[in-house]
């Protein structure tokens, strides 16, 4: 087993990586949760008759009540009237402050099922089991968690740490193709970011085969820098915006496609490509980095590019949460495998795209 510790002061938690990990949920979290009796369960419609069964007889062998409540698979489901929903199920259950909730499934569940454990009750334990590449490399650690509004994606959200992050890589077996490739955007950010022999590795094993022979290599190097960027910045506010490198201009293709036409991780891609681009246009980024990015991100069958309206940007641009006043900051690459924040402003950006 591959174990990192998210050393946050009085809010530390480990994070398990190991395969058939799932079979241990339930003596994993009693290891932490002596005192809870309930356990309530948020999952997808996709992952629950692949993986529900397993995690519920684990959990109940532990000594835990449990009850499992299914939202439809899809960032739709990161909305107000699902959350109130929960909430309303979670009192029916009889969930009390020593109780837990457990995201079982993607990212959607975890932002949706976090967010939910972070406002009922004033707040109650909350576990992660993420069974997707991005949610493994992502989403699961470091806190956020959010819904959506009309106006746009995770702008009703806290930061809320789980107790546990527990990651079976057997979960990413059941993946489609594009549902694993969607994650490895992320896996590729990382490489981007932080560390160029990461990246050389990735680009050297462009094929799922033999990426999952690493994997949980792969997860512990990209859980690692994460951790160790939350520990330094948890609120956000300086060194961890690095991590939204594509994601400004990712999201502006979200929004162009409904949510629907694009998943995160192509987003995210093509805003990476685009955002090498506009360093190198700013004198921030070398000449050769585009081509080594736009490379990379082919090679994983994700796009390298997403038209995209100027309307879409100015709205995506103008909901950033990097954003202040009228200047936003862009995550620019120096070098590759070093990243830093540029600040701009927004009308300045704009213009250049």
């Amino acid at each position: 087993m591959k174990t990192l510790t998210v050393d946050l002061p009085g809010r530390a938690y480990d994070i398990l990586i190991q395969r058939g990990l799932l079979d241990q949920a339930g003596a994993r979290i009693r290891a932490i949760l002596p005192r809870a009796s309930r356990l309530f369960v948020v999952t997808d419609t996709n992952v629950l008759p692949l993986y529900h069964a397993r995690v519920r007889d684990a959990l109940r062998e532990a000594g835990f009540q449990t009850q499992a409540c299914a939202v439809p698979a899809g960032e739709a489901s990161k909305s107000a009237g699902q959350l109130s929903d929960l909430w309303e199920r979670m009192m029916a259950f009889g969930l009390t402050r020593t109780d837990a909730v457990v995201a079982l499934g993607g990212g959607v569940v975890g932002d949706l099922a976090g967010f939910a454990a972070a406002t009922v009750l004033r707040g109650v334990d909350f576990i992660q089991i993420p069974t997707t590449l991005l949610a493994q490399v992502d989403s699961s650690v470091g806190g956020k968690v959010a819904i959506d509004l009309q106006a746009g994606k995770n702008l009703a959200g806290a930061f809320w740490q789980p107790k546990l992050v527990l990651m079976d890589p057997d979960t990413l077996d059941t993946l489609d193709d594009r549902t694993f490739a969607d994650g490895m955007a992320e896996v590729l950010k990382y490489g981007c970011i932080f560390d160029r022999a990461f990246f050389d590795l990735l680009a050297g094993r462009p094929s799922r085969g033999a990426l999952m022979a690493d994997i949980e290599s792969i997860l512990y190097t990209c859980c690692d820098l994460k951790r160790s960027v939350v520990i330094r910045d948890e609120r956000d506010t300086g060194e961890r915006m690095l991590l939204n490198f594509g994601h400004t201009l990712g999201h502006a293709y979200e929004l162009a496609g409904h949510y629907e036409t694009w998943t995160h991780g192509q987003a995210v891609a093509a805003g990476m490509v685009l955002a090498a681009r506009l360093g190198v246009a700013l004198g921030v980024t070398p000449a050769e980095v585009p081509g080594q990015v736009e490379a990379a991100v082919a090679a994983l069958g994700l796009p390298t590019r997403i038209d995209c309206t100027h309307a879409d940007y100015a709205a995506a641009i103008g909901l950033d949460k990097k954003g202040a006043g009228e200047d936003i900051t862009l995550i620019l690459l120096e070098a590759l495998g070093r990243a830093i924040p540029h600040k701009m402003p927004k009308a300045e950006l704009l213009k250049l795209l």
